[in-house]
């Protein structure tokens, strides 16, 4: 039986300095629906598979038992007191792969990764100890935040659309799969359903999943994914074969790599903060719902944890989706369902918890495994596909004027160019951007403030004389 929870209390936990141990069964119960959500939108993460095969290269096997090692950094979050669905740093995967393009597939792609990963992990674990993070951001001129966001969802637009990229070579199954995934998720008109219909509703409630069952459906139909070789038993990771590609036998990267690798890494963490505030403000939203339970959201403890799974990330299982603070479908998800009650959920981190715990088991289930397998590719060509729209939505809403708009254009456009320096090209040609067209504007916009200001003094003291409206 699990510790109950006093009424518009923290849920019941174990501190362990700044995390807030919670155990399923002890501290939280076990949520079904999000179980069965598990059970199938665990193939995302077996999505990294082809990426691994094809820019680390190393075999099924081996980068199977990398998607234990995720699937382990995955539980971390509700385990240790974040109420965020952890996931990729999606809209960086475009920009990780640029990166890894510049090396060789095999020992050194993989030393290449293992420096960038190193570095995700020790920004998040500096700027989460001094609470810099939120400084470095606002920092960072929103042109170019902008259109690192708005690149990096063009870029992975176009890697899908190339010639002899995904789409090309499955154009039905894919084309339908993204259509079906943009209709649930973004569509007006569908929004207006759910209001109406029940089973509209049912639908919403698990994201992406009606998309990416149907275009495999339509891959099989059609005969673009090979129907399954379905077996049964547990899965078989290959850890021993796994071990050629960790840092204790390829060993560690060189300094040329570190110091190329900085510029996406610094762009994954802008990008992941990003996430980290639209993760909390759908806890907010729901938050106000259920006056049962109080959501705790530190920064920090994002920081810490997300940091933690990097470096689990970059000694055991080198990853190019890195570890990320937000998965967002799978929370909204279930944060959505969270705003029902406590007799749909219990806790915002039972939800969190049953959802991945159920993930990684899955990835031990032959059955489930071999189903999935011909059909891997879709479930990371939806994501990147709908990550392209969000990214590029966000970016253009987050743009203020003309100015901004151009500058992040050409930052956008250059940093989806096909070249691994392109992170690097971008970041330059955006801050002189920034400097010699946005920063005088900013100048130029400050001294009309003042003068502004200055005249509606004047014209107050006038009509004010006795200075009344002033005291």
């Amino acid at each position: 039986m699990a510790l109950q929870r006093e009424h518009g209390a923290e849920h019941p936990f174990w501190a362990l300095g700044p995390f807030k141990i919670r155990l399923p069964f002890i501290h939280y119960r076990w949520e079904f629906p999000e179980m069965i959500q598990g059970l199938i939108m665990f193939v995302v993460s077996l999505g990294m598979i082809p990426l691994l095969m094809k820019y680390l290269g190393m075999p099924y096997e081996a980068a199977l038992a990398f998607c234990v090692v995720a699937g382990i950094g995955y539980l971390l979050p509700a385990l240790m007191g974040v109420p965020l669905v952890p996931g990729w740093i999606t809209p960086a995967i475009p920009v990780v792969l640029l990166y890894l393009q510049a090396f060789e597939p095999g020992p050194e792609a993989v030393k290449a990764m293992i420096a960038l990963q190193i570095l995700v992990f020790i920004i998040f674990l500096f700027l989460g100890l001094t609470g810099l993070g939120n400084k470095l951001v606002k920092v960072i001129p929103n042109s170019l935040k902008s259109g690192i966001i708005i690149g990096a969802g063009i870029a992975a637009m176009m890697g899908e659309l190339k010639t002899g990229g995904r789409i090309d070579n499955t154009p039905v199954s894919l084309l339908i799969g993204c259509i079906v995934s943009a209709y649930v998720l973004f569509s007006l008109s569908f929004k207006h359903f759910v209001e109406t219909s029940r089973v509209a509703k049912t639908i919403s409630n698990f994201g992406m999943i009606p998309g990416m069952v149907v275009a495999m459906l339509v891959g099989w139909a059609v005969s673009e994914y090979p129907l399954p070789d379905v077996q049964w038993g547990i899965t078989q990771p290959d850890f021993a074969l796994m071990a050629n590609f960790l840092v204790f036998n390829v060993g560690m990267p060189s300094a040329d790599m570190f110091l190329l690798a900085i510029p996406t890494a610094l762009i994954a963490y802008v990008i992941a903060f990003g996430d980290i505030l639209v993760g909390f403000t759908l806890c907010q939203r729901v938050d106000h719902l259920r006056t049962d339970e109080k959501i705790e959201l530190n920064v920090t403890r994002v920081h810490l944890v997300t940091a933690i799974r990097n470096a689990l990330h970059a000694l055991f299982a080198p990853w190019p989706g890195l570890a990320g603070p937000l998965w967002t479908a799978a929370h909204a998800t279930i944060a959505e369902r969270y705003a029902l009650g406590r007799k749909a959920m219990d806790s915002i981190y039972s939800g969190g918890g049953t959802f991945w715990i159920t993930g990684l088991i899955a990835i031990f289930i032959l059955p489930l495994v071999t189903v999935f397998k011909p059909v891997l590719p879709i479930a990371l060509s939806l994501t990147l596909v709908l990550t392209a729209y969000i990214c590029i939505m966000v970016g253009m809403e987050e743009l203020k004027n003309s100015t901004e708009r151009g500058v992040a254009g050409i930052v956008a456009v250059t940093l989806a160019m096909p070249d691994p320096k392109s992170t690097v090209y971008a970041v330059v040609i955006g801050l002189i951007l920034y400097w010699l067209i946005e920063r005088p504007n900013a100048a130029q916009r400050s001294k009309q403030d003042r003068s502004m200001l200055a005249d509606n003094t004047a014209d107050i003291e006038a009509s004010d004389p006795q200075g009344v409206v002033r005291n």
